[in-house]
């Protein structure tokens, strides 16, 4: 029977690789998993409060439908957070989704239509692109200098077509870590406000920095048509209960897509009303073991990225925020970067992502490893890398 041509062009390399993983075990062989970046899957857990704020929601009987937008108060609290990086919105502002892939997918559905093209920071994180094909759209990619941190905006004008309907930005990065300081953001608001084109920039990393202050698009947005993704999966250690949002900067030229895009929200009717509760807790609690959390990962992205360039014909660039590392391959032996990651899986059960699955021009040449495991973990993967690549 007949299957849509647009689920053709949908990948997420992240997950796919894991079959591979899969038949290495099924040989009775271990395996190392850097590929998922789920803090939550390596023993990091909400704390307590949060934890109790959902059963608490549960045993209350908040078990119901709530309005699509999200719950009141929590819409409220995730404005204040917004206001404290840089912008200037009420509740009205702010819808909150199942994960931030339901609210990209939701975004990008309202603004491409078939030929559009929308531009990615290469490399990119893969359900960007995936959306993109699956509403008809064409994914470009724009060079980013990785050892520098920052985009080429000789790069983006120069990609720039009648076609192009927005600019998406991920920072800290997804899979480099890396960071886009004010000016570089000021830089790509000044071409979205020129071209009239959306700034959807995805920030679920925005606490998880490790040498420098976070600047979020917020503080160089003004008044511009920018529309900022954000989540609770990272940050805020709630992975498995898929929880984000959509925030729109108060701008006029997002009046049609605040008024229209919740239409998609009703029609998913609302999101899961008892972790709603558990995320305005996480907000309105303590925030302590976010530090504990970001402390914890430095120390592993500092061994990390020290062992990677140690070995032979690796290099990598020191990740800013986020938990992953992106190393590049000098003089690969193998036909690709994917044939790179599928030979050190089965030859010493360490499971990385392949860098062309975020990207082809920008990825390719590169592998991402996840530092979110223990150093005893991460001591084993290293050594056996090493030796790999020896």
């Amino acid at each position: 029977m007949k299957v849509s041509k647009k689920v053709a062009g949908v990948e997420y390399a992240i997950r796919d690789i894991v079959s591979a993983a899969r038949d290495i075990e099924q040989q009775g062989e271990s395996v190392d998993y850097l590929n998922i970046g789920d803090p939550v899957q390596f023993g990091y857990q909400p704390p307590e409060n949060v934890k109790q704020a959902l059963i608490d929601a549960v045993n209350k009987g908040n078990n119901f439908y709530t309005q699509s937008e999200g719950l009141p108060e929590l819409l409220d609290a995730i404005a204040q957070k917004e206001n404290s990086k840089g912008l200037s919105i009420g509740p009205e502002n702010i819808l909150v989704t199942n994960g931030v892939s339901e609210g990209l997918d939701m975004v990008i559905s309202s603004i491409v239509e078939e030929g559009d093209e929308v531009l990615l920071p290469g490399p990119y994180y893969p359900p960007y692109a995936s959306y993109v094909r699956l509403h008809g759209g064409k994914p470009i990619e724009f060079a980013v200098d990785l050892k520098n941190s920052r985009p080429d905006i000789d790069d983006i004008k120069a990609k720039i077509s009648s076609k192009t309907v927005a600019i998406c930005l991920i920072s800290p990065n997804n899979p480099t870590g890396l960071i886009f300081d004010e000016k570089s953001l000021k830089q790509i608001v000044d071409i979205a406000n020129e071209h009239n084109f959306y700034l959807i920039c995805d920030e679920i990393y925005d606490k998880i920095v490790f040498d420098q202050e976070f600047t979020g698009i917020g503080k160089a947005a003004g008044d511009s048509p920018v529309i900022i993704l954000n989540g609770f999966s990272k940050v805020h250690l709630m992975s498995g209960w898929r929880i984000g949002y959509i925030a729109f900067n108060d701008s006029k030229e997002l009046d049609s897509i605040r008024e229209n895009l919740p239409k998609l929200a009703r029609v998913r009717i609302s999101t899961n009303l008892p972790v709603q509760y558990a995320a305005l807790e996480s907000l309105r609690g303590p925030q302590d073991y976010i530090t504990k959390f970001v402390s914890e990962i430095k120390t592993n992205r500092d061994y990390v990225v020290k062992r990677l360039n140690a070995m032979n014909n690796i290099s990598c660039s020191n990740p800013q925020g986020a938990f992953y590392a992106f190393p590049k391959i000098e003089n690969n032996r193998f036909a690709s970067d994917k044939e790179f990651v599928l030979e050190l899986l089965r030859q010493k059960g360490v499971l990385t992502v392949h860098g062309s699955g975020f990207g082809a021009q920008y990825g390719s040449g590169h592998f991402r490893v996840v530092y979110l495991p223990n150093m005893e973990i991460l001591e084993s993967a290293m050594n056996k890398i090493e030796d790999f690549v020896r």
